[in-house]
Formats: structure tokens, C-alpha cells, sequence
């Protein structure tokens, strides 16, 4: 492990202070865990905006796509527990 520095206002030393003798826990435990879940939810919305854009540059090279109403349709299938193929794209 490694050591960061890490300036704060007085307000959210003195926020995390109460809410870390709340909890029973160090601050320091609390800014880990909080660092952890942030860079976890970022990682993952990363992985969408990723996956986003790679089927945005796929859609711009084939054309290919399944219209609002499909997607609609196949999703309201598998809501009811359907065991509904993926619709056939088309240009």
C-alpha cells in the first residue's frame, strides 16, 4: 500500500469526523470505502460509454440497427419472462 495525501475543507473533515465516531470507524476507513465505490461506479460507467461508443462506430460502418418499436418489443417479451430471441437487424 501507499500513501496519498489528501486535502479537505474543514467542513467535510469535520462531516466525515462525526459521521466516522457515528459509525465507529477511523476516517480513514471511511475515505477508502468511499474511494473504492467511487472508482468501482466510474469503472463501470466507463465500461458502458466503451460499449457505447463501439456500437456507435459499428451502427456508422453497417447500418445495421433494430428500430425503437423492435427493442420495444423484444424487451417487453423478455420482461414477461419469454424466452425471446434478439430481433434480426436491418438497414
Amino acid at each position: 500500500m501507499t500513501t496519498t495525501s489528501l486535502k479537505l475543507d474543514a467542513e467535510i473533515k469535520d462531516r466525515l469526523q462525526w459521521l466516522a465516531t457515528a459509525r465507529d470507524r477511523k476516517p480513514h476507513y471511511l475515505m477508502r470505502e468511499a474511494i473504492q465505490q467511487y472508482v468501482e461506479r466510474e469503472e463501470k460507467r466507463e465500461q458502458i460509454r466503451q460499449g457505447a461508443l463501439a456500437a456507435w462506430s459499428d451502427f456508422q460502418g453497417s447500418g445495421l440497427h433494430l428500430s425503437a418499436e423492435e427493442a420495444d418489443a423484444w424487451l417487453a417479451k423478455l420482461e414477461a419472462g419469454a424466452d425471446a430471441e434478439v430481433p434480426e437487424c436491418h438497414s
